[in-house]
């Protein structure tokens, strides 16, 4: 399975530490807290699904993305969560080899807060896409974004999401040698976690998965910026618009004085003289 010096010792099974220091009477409270953060995550969710499965109103492109999330959020919850229950409940940390692979693929996939989840970067481009169209090409938003449309988007981040933790993953159990330490001080498997228990020549490896996290977390990040921004400039100058049909409003109400007030002639001329020159 790997590539390395043969006289290494193969770690077979990890154990998750967890916090370090955690004293062992809190143990059963920890568990308890994430046991119940667990359970809120997926019945909340879940709801959200079967809302949306009922109610034939929200079956919408933008309700599409919610659900989607709601999914990402149920998946990362499930991967991440029984195991750290199981270390603090039962005092049982130990996850075996192919099981924290498994991990650590799910985790990057779904998303980390300190490393990238493929999964929610292409979920919230998807989003970004569905307010730009909607916003900054109103006529064309119906005819472009379907419900067909968003579902095969949504079907394509989910399928695609997958590849650059997969080769993470790939990397991990080919190239990689754990010979030593199997303490993860973690509350899962992650590349992070899994680079320190390495005794492995991590340099390649950690640069593809750099590049790999700085593509996938940049690209769509740059992609939501600029959407972002022509958002904000239709907005604006649907604002200035309106101010100027105010205006342009009042100067006709101003017209009406304009026979008891000559003095007022010539400004009133000018104004609607400007305003015809407008674009």
């Amino acid at each position: 399975m790997f590539e390395g010096d043969e006289n290494y010792t193969r770690v077979s099974e990890f154990v998750i530490v967890g916090f370090p220091g955690l004293h062992p009477s809190f143990f059963h409270l920890v568990a308890w807290f994430f046991f119940c953060v667990y359970v809120t995550t997926v019945v909340g969710n879940f709801l959200l699904v079967v809302l949306f499965a009922l109610e034939h109103s929200l079956q919408k492109p933008m309700y599409i993305i919610m659900l989607s999330l709601a999914l990402s959020d149920i998946g990362f919850a499930t991967v991440a969560l029984p195991n750290l229950i199981a270390r603090w409940w039962w005092n049982d940390g130990r996850i075996s080899f192919h099981t924290c692979m498994f991990q650590e693929q799910m985790i990057h996939y779904f998303g980390t807060p300190n490393y990238f989840g493929t999964l929610n970067s292409l979920i919230m481009l998807t989003m970004a896409m569905d307010r730009y169209l909607a916003i900054c090409h109103p006529l064309r938003y119906p005819m472009l974004m379907t419900n067909r449309t968003m579902s095969g988007l949504t079907v394509f981040s989910w399928i695609s999401a997958q590849v650059a933790p997969g080769i993470v993953t790939i990397d991990f159990s080919r190239k990689v040698s754990f010979c030593g330490p199997n303490r993860i001080l973690h509350v899962y498997c992650d590349a992070i976690a899994l680079t320190r228990l390495s005794c492995s020549n991590m340099v390649a490896i950690n640069n593809s998965s750099y590049g790999l996290a700085m593509f996938v977390l940049l690209v769509p990040l740059s992609l939501i910026i600029f959407s972002y921004i022509s958002i904000i400039v239709t907005v604006m100058r649907m604002a200035n618009a309106q101010t100027e049909n105010l205006l342009y409003l009042w100067y006709s109400g101003m017209s009406h004085s304009y026979l008891l007030h000559p003095p007022l002639h010539s400004l009133l001329h000018a104004l609607h003289a400007q305003r015809d020159n407008y674009p």
